[in-house]
C-alpha cells in the first residue's frame, strides 16, 4: 500500500459557490456527519468572517462529536502589518475550529494589481498571519491562491511565498490551480520543484475544473509529491467547479493503491453522492463517473452479451465496489443479450424460450421506430415483456375517453375529462375537472380504477414531460409523453407515444397504473352496485 493521502473536503465552502448550489446550517451539519462517516479527513465549513450561515455552522459543529475528521474554517491573510488587528483572523479564531485553511496570494499580479501592495508587503502578511494562526494553536493548511499561474509567471517569487508560509509554521503547503486552466504535466513538473524545495514538507492540491481536468490534475500532483487533496463531493463549485472527490478517492485507492479512506468505506460513495446531491436540490449526474446512473448501464447487444459473460470487458471495476449497479438498458440497439439480462432480473427464465426472446426483441425495435423510449421507461419495458410472454394481462382496457377545455374572458382555463374503461367485463364510466387536460384525465382515471383497486389511493404522478419527435411537422408533430410515477419512495417510469398529445398521455397514465397493480399483485374487489355512476 502506498502512503496516505489526507482528504480535504470543501462542498461546505468551495462547493456552494457553484452556481445554484446552497446549503443551510442544518443542511451542512448533516452533511458534515456523512463526509466524516465515510473518512474525510478534514471538513471546511466555510468562511465565518462573511455571512451569518457559516458561523451558524461553526457553532453548531461544536456539538458534532465527530469521529474523525478535524473541522476547518476558512479565510485570508491579514489585510494589514498587524494580524492581531485583522477581522479576518480573528473570526476564524471565533470559529474555534482546531484547524484553519488560510489563503495568500502566489501571483506577482494578484499581489500588486489586486492588493494593491508590494510583492514584498504580501510576503510579510503570508509569514505573519501562519506565524499568528499557528500561535493560537491551530492546525494551519496554507492555501497558495493562483499558485500554478504565479510560478509560471515568476516561479522564483512564488516559491518565496510558500517559504514564507513554511518558516511562518504552516502544517499543509496547498498549491491551488485557481483559475482551473493548468496541464497534468505542468501541475506534475511544478510540484517536483516544489517538493524539491520543501523536502518533507506536507504539500497540497487545490484544482479548479475550467479544463475539465481537475482530476487528472489531481492524480498528477500526488503522483509527483502531494499528500493532501482538496476537492468537493460531485466536483460542485465556482464556475465550473472542483476536483470531483467521487472520481478522485476511487482513482488513487483503488486504480494506484494510495490509501485514502477505510476499505470497506468505499461503497458508501455512490450514496454519499446522491445524499449531497438531495441536499444540493441537484440532479444526480447520470453520467458522472463511479457514482452515476449510468456508470455501468449497457446498451448495446455486443457489449452486454460480453458483460453477461465476463464482466470486467465491458467494466473497469466492480460496480459494488463504489455502492454503484449494473444496469442493462433496452433500446433498438438491443439483442437478445439484453433481453435475456432484463429477464433474469424480473425472475423470468428465457433459455428454454428462444423464439419468446427474438419475438421481444423485433416487437422492441419496431415501437422505438415508432418513437417509443424504453431505456427511460423500464416499467413499461417490463409490462411488454410480461404481456408477450402472457405473464400478466391488463384489467383495465379502454372503451374511450373525451376531453373538454373551458376558457372564457375572465376566469381561468379549465378542463372536464370523462373515461370509459373496461374492468374485468364491467363497464366504469367515470368524469373529473382539473385545470389541465392530463390531471383531468387521470383524475378520471384513478376514480374508475380505485373503486376496484383500493390500493392505487397510496400511488401519485411525480414528473410528466413531453418530447415532440418530428418538429418538422409542426403542432401535427407525434409526441412522446414520458410519466413518473411514485409510491412510498418508489418511482417508475413509463411511456406513450401518439400525434395526440392525450391519446399518449392516456397510453402512459394506463401504463403506470397496470405496473403498480402487476408489482402490488392487488386483488380485485368489486365495487358495490351502481358501477356506470360518475
Amino acid at each position: 500500500m502506498k502512503p496516505k493521502i489526507d482528504l480535504f473536503d470543501t462542498t461546505l465552502r468551495d462547493g456552494t459557490q457553484g452556481e445554484g448550489v446552497s446549503f443551510s446550517a442544518e443542511d451542512k451539519l448533516r452533511i458534515a456527519r456523512r463526509l466524516d462517516a465515510f473518512g474525510i479527513d478534514f471538513i471546511e465549513g466555510g468562511w465565518p468572517g462573511s455571512n451569518p450561515r457559516d458561523m451558524a455552522f461553526f457553532r453548531k459543529a461544536h456539538g458534532l462529536q465527530l469521529r474523525h475528521a478535524r473541522i476547518v474554517a476558512f479565510g485570508s491573510t491579514c489585510r494589514g502589518s498587524e494580524p492581531a488587528e485583522d477581522a479576518n483572523l480573528a473570526a476564524l479564531l471565533e470559529a474555534e475550529t482546531p484547524a484553519v485553511s488560510v489563503f495568500g496570494k502566489t501571483w506577482r499580479l494578484h499581489a500588486e494589481q489586486a492588493l494593491g501592495i508590494s510583492c514584498s508587503e504580501n510576503l510579510a502578511r503570508i509569514f505573519a498571519s501562519v506565524r499568528f494562526l499557528k500561535a493560537h494553536g491551530k492546525y494551519v493548511i496554507y492555501d497558495a491562491e493562483h499558485f500554478f499561474d504565479g510560478f509560471a509567471d515568476d516561479p522564483e517569487y512564488a516559491l518565496a511565498t510558500l517559504k514564507a508560509a513554511h518558516e511562518g509554521g504552516a502544517d499543509v503547503l496547498t498549491l491551488c490551480d485557481t483559475n482551473g486552466g493548468s496541464l497534468p504535466g505542468a501541475v506534475g513538473r511544478a510540484v517536483q520543484q516544489v517538493a524539491a524545495r520543501f523536502p518533507g514538507g506536507l504539500l497540497g492540491i487545490h484544482p479548479h475544473n475550467d479544463g475539465e481536468l481537475a482530476v487528472a490534475n489531481a492524480l498528477a500532483a500526488v503522483e509527483a509529491g502531494c499528500r493532501h487533496v482538496q476537492g468537493t463531493i460531485n466536483g460542485y463549485g465556482e464556475r465550473c467547479g472542483n476536483a470531483n472527490l467521487c472520481s478522485v478517492i476511487p482513482n488513487l485507492q483503488l486504480k494506484l493503491g494510495y490509501d485514502c479512506i477505510p476499505g470497506e468505506n468505499l461503497a458508501q460513495l455512490t450514496g454519499l453522492s446522491h445524499f449531497v446531491s438531495e441536499l444540493a436540490n441537484r440532479v444526480p449526474h447520470a453520467a458522472q463517473a463511479f457514482t452515476g446512473r449510468s456508470a455501468f448501464a449497457h446498451k448495446g447487444g455486443v457489449h452486454v452479451s460480453a458483460v453477461m459473460k465476463k464482466p470486467e470487458t465491458y467494466e473497469h471495476i466492480t460496480p459494488e465496489t463504489v455502492g454503484n449497479s449494473r444496469r442493462v438498458l433496452v433500446s433498438d440497439l438491443s439483442g437478445r443479450s439484453n433481453i435475456r439480462y432484463k429477464t433474469e432480473e424480473l425472475g423470468i427464465d428465457l433459455e428454454a424460450r428462444a423464439g419468446d426472446a427474438a419475438g421481444i426483441v423485433r416487437e422492441l425495435k419496431q415501437l422505438e421506430h415508432e418513437g417509443y423510449a424504453f431505456e427511460a421507461a423500464e416499467a413499461s419495458l417490463e409490462l411488454l415483456i410480461r404481456r408477450r410472454l402472457n405473464e400478466w394481462t391488463d384489467p383495465a382496457a379502454l372503451k374511450g375517453f373525451r376531453i373538454l377545455i373551458e376558457k372564457n374572458e375572465r376566469d381561468p382555463a379549465r378542463s372536464e375529462a370523462t373515461i370509459r374503461l373496461d374492468v374485468n367485463g364491467i363497464t366504469e364510466h367515470t368524469a373529473a375537472e382539473s385545470v389541465g387536460p392530463v390531471h383531468a384525465l387521470d383524475l378520471a382515471m384513478r376514480k374508475a380504477l380505485s373503486k376496484f383497486f383500493p390500493a392505487i389511493s397510496r400511488m401519485h404522478l411525480s414528473d410528466y414531460k413531453v418530447r415532440v419527435l418530428n418538429g418538422g411537422d409542426g403542432t401535427r408533430s407525434k409526441v412522446r409523453v414520458l410519466i413518473e410515477s411514485s409510491c412510498e419512495g418508489k418511482a417508475w417510469s413509463t411511456v406513450g407515444v401518439s400525434e395526440n398529445i392525450m391519446e399518449a398521455s392516456h397510453q402512459a397514465l394506463i401504463e403506470s397504473y397496470a405496473w403498480f397493480l402487476q408489482q402490488q399483485q392487488v386483488p380485485l374487489r368489486h365495487p358495490s352496485p351502481q358501477p356506470n355512476a360518475s
